[in-house]
């Protein structure tokens, strides 16, 4: 756990850059600084591994005061991951990896096969491995920031907006990766963006920070995006606070409709046949859901044709049978046939569901809240009863 206990840093101009924070990282969570340039999100970061000096308070990890630890020691039990990766230009890709434990004096070989293993876990081709940062993409040099970081298997790690730098659909899947390690190392992870949708998605806690190093509040992301406690708070989480927080309902037992798919590779006739208003869903071998085919375009002529993937309509997304209101709701209105699809854990067709449908289930769930909420503020307002007369 790490723990601020009145927390400030003011330069010598007088900048208040941290102003009193107090606050807890839970243990195993990822914690996540989230607020407008010039809040002091950066700076409270880095004042846990010390490259930063706080002026007043302290800074406890496990219940111990860093100001009490020497900075070498402190930072060897910490991961650190910056915007740019920072990978030492002229080492591989391995050694970059290796570098921490070839400072504590791990051997060599051991410290490289620790690294090759690591290079696989974030999700990088081990071919990767004798190259130069140069050589690879900005998404890959920050899987190797990631491997670098965890290569001395630290029980914290510190992360600086570590995903900003590359492109939207790369940072997707830099936060599914991140996401998929964190829930089998479970570290104890603070990291900062001024992202709110990057903060909701991959914070278990989310501080909120106002400018001048002010926390404004600390929530889970449900609660942050339910009951935000003021209007700063309202106006940075957005105004589409509602829809986010469907991300957080389960789906729960959707009215699936039946669909009956055309496989890849059979004629547009087929897909003629199997349609239901004018477009057939078309899977592959394995059943799984490949995209939408407008069979009405297609002239007599072409209807002995094979169905191929450039005959398809991609647009809309996939909702799982266990996943959230968000995702079933996104997924039928971002499909061209307004009929989302709906897949199980491997991916493979369970039919779809209109928007009408969610939307149903949306309004059942708030009528549930309704309810549950006057309840709350009916028992709030029972008087005690007072003695027997």
């Amino acid at each position: 756990m790490i723990r601020f206990e009145s927390v400030t840093k003011q330069y010598p101009d007088g900048t208040v850059a941290v102003d009193d924070l107090s606050l807890e990282a839970p243990s195993g969570e990822i914690t996540v600084f989230v607020g407008p340039s010039g809040c002091g999100k950066t700076t409270s970061l880095r004042m846990i591994n010390r490259m930063i000096e706080p002026t007043s308070g302290r800074i406890m990890l496990d219940d111990r005061d860093t100001a009490r630890l020497k900075p070498a020691e402190l930072r060897r039990g910490i991961g650190y991951v910056i915007q740019h990766a920072g990978l030492f230009p002229h080492r591989t890709v391995v050694d970059n990896v290796a570098t921490v434990p070839y400072l504590m004096g791990e051997n060599k070989k051991a410290a490289r096969r620790r690294a090759m293993e690591l290079l696989e876990r974030v999700g990088l081709d081990p071919a990767f491995a004798k190259r130069y940062p140069a050589q690879l993409s900005g998404g890959q040099q920050q899987r190797v920031g990631v491997a670098r970081a965890l290569a001395a298997d630290p029980p914290v790690m510190l992360m600086d907006e570590p995903f900003s730098a590359v492109d939207p659909v790369v940072r997707e899947q830099l936060q599914n990766e991140f996401l998929r390690l964190q829930s089998e190392l479970h570290k104890t992870i603070v990291f900062v963006t001024h992202d709110i949708d990057e903060a909701i998605k991959l914070g278990d806690k989310v501080a909120v920070m106002r400018v001048g190093g002010h926390l404004a509040q600390l929530a889970a992301p449900a609660e942050l995006l339910s009951r935000p406690a003021d209007s700063f708070v309202a106006g940075f989480v957005g105004r589409d606070r509602g829809y986010r927080a469907l991300g957080f309902a389960d789906a729960g037992e959707l009215p699936l409709e039946s669909e009956t798919p055309v496989r890849l590779g059979e004629t547009v006739r087929a897909g003629r046949e199997k349609a239901r208003d004018d477009w057939a869903l078309v899977v592959d071998a394995d059943n799984k859901p490949l995209g939408w085919l407008a069979v009405g375009r297609f002239p007599d002529s072409a209807l002995d044709e094979p169905i191929t993937e450039q005959m398809l309509n991609l647009g809309g997304t996939l909702a799982r049978l266990d996943g959230t209101l968000r995702a079933a709701l996104d997924a039928a209105l971002s499909s061209p046939t307004g009929r989302g699809v709906v897949v199980d854990d491997g991916g493979h067709l369970a039919g779809t569901v209109t928007a009408s449908h969610v939307l149903a289930k949306i309004e059942q769930r708030a009528a549930a809240e309704r309810e549950r909420a006057a309840q709350e503020a009916g028992a709030e307002h029972v008087a005690p009863a007072g003695p027997a007369p």
